[in-house]
């Protein structure tokens, strides 16, 4: 069973937003959301941390995430970048008292990495879960002071915008520039290493961000354009900039990004044949563009606010991602293009642009 690095999960939502003890059982995290209605996957989660080991998945990028909405905005979100701040303040104790029960272990330096990777390597039944710490959605970042106390707390990748417009760019669902705010956030990104994720970055953004940013850039949870016609995708331009650049694109498996005209709500996996060969489908399109298998990873978002309603249908749990070694091995990739796929890629990234 091959190492899996998953590069984008939204842990410390989950656990404070969906109010889940990740340390349950997949099984039994749904039958005590059993009856539950407030959310449309409740009682459907894929990941906790159980289901992370069954797979072999010992290394993740955990999100924080708490989007400022202005006034007249529809989208959820708080009413202040200050309680954004505070929300994300929260889920980081909450990653820091996982730290405490040795369930989850924060990776800040390449040393730290590598001392990770051979712990789970010599016992991966007792070694936590290593994750590196982003921010999705920069609007919590209250000035350029709290961005270096988020560094200092490990932060290691952010996203400059989540969904509709934001503080320091345009987001998924909106149009518009990064704007004289988001130049300085992104110089003083650049000035600390940080990695600019790419993600949720709309057109305009997105081009606006290559040309002032020349530090280390990934797409930690996108998918193709080109298969699924909507501007949640990446388009090709967009991936070749980002293969240019030696960036790395993690492939995720929300339904609505994998097949086109899904229908949230309405359309189900199974029906639609949204599967595993789904998200092959997307590897294969960047591996083309690409000429190798070198610029992609997993960056599953399983759980970012769906679960077994919209995700591939012969997903059960996170572990299930192993699968998708037979998918492309039938498909003529080589066990070490699937390694590059599942791991290697992205840690070869995080080894080049994390501090040592």
């Amino acid at each position: 069973m091959k190492f899996i690095f998953d590069a984008h999960l939204d842990l410390s939502m989950n656990a404070m937003e969906w109010n889940r003890d990740l340390r349950k059982t997949i099984a039994q995290i749904r039958a005590q959301e059993k009856g539950m209605h407030d959310l449309p996957d409740r009682g459907k989660g894929t990941v906790s941390f159980p289901s992370l080991r069954a797979g072999n998945i010992g290394l993740c990028v955990a999100t924080l995430i708490a989007r400022y909405v202005k006034e007249k905005n529809p989208l959820p979100g708080w009413n202040s970048p200050e309680q954004a701040w505070a929300q994300t303040q929260g889920q980081l104790a909450w990653y820091r008292a996982m730290e405490q029960q040795g369930v989850l272990k924060q990776l800040t330096t390449v040393t730290e990495l590598i001392a990770h990777l051979a712990a789970w390597e010599a016992d991966s039944t007792t070694c936590p879960i290593g994750y590196i710490l982003s921010l999705e959605g920069a609007d919590s970042i209250l000035s350029m002071e709290h961005l270096h106390q988020a560094y200092e707390a490990g932060l290691r990748a952010l996203g400059p915008a989540h969904y509709g417009p934001g503080t320091y760019a345009f987001g998924t669902d909106s149009e518009g520039g990064i704007g004289a705010q988001g130049r300085v956030l992104l110089k003083e990104m650049e000035a600390l290493n940080l990695i600019l994720d790419c993600t949720h970055l709309c057109d305009q953004s997105f081009w606006e961000a290559i040309d002032v940013f020349q530090g280390p850039l990934w797409a930690s949870h996108s998918n193709c354009r080109a298969l699924v016609p909507n501007k949640r995708q990446l388009d090709d331009d967009q991936i070749k900039v980002i293969i240019e650049r030696q960036g790395v694109i993690g492939m995720a498996f929300d339904a609505w990004m994998l097949f086109p005209n899904w229908v949230r709500g309405q359309n189900l996996p199974k029906e639609s044949g949204v599967s595993l060969e789904t998200i092959a489908n997307h590897i294969d399109h960047i591996c083309q563009l690409a000429g190798n298998s070198q610029h992609l990873m997993l960056g599953t978002d399983l759980d970012g606010g769906f679960g077994k309603e919209q995700c591939p249908h012969d997903l059960e749990t996170i572990a299930d991602l192993q699968k998708l070694e037979g998918i492309l091995i039938q498909r003529g990739y080589t066990s070490k293009e699937v390694e590059q796929i599942f791991c290697t890629n992205g840690i070869s990234f995080l080894k080049k642009h994390l501090p040592n």
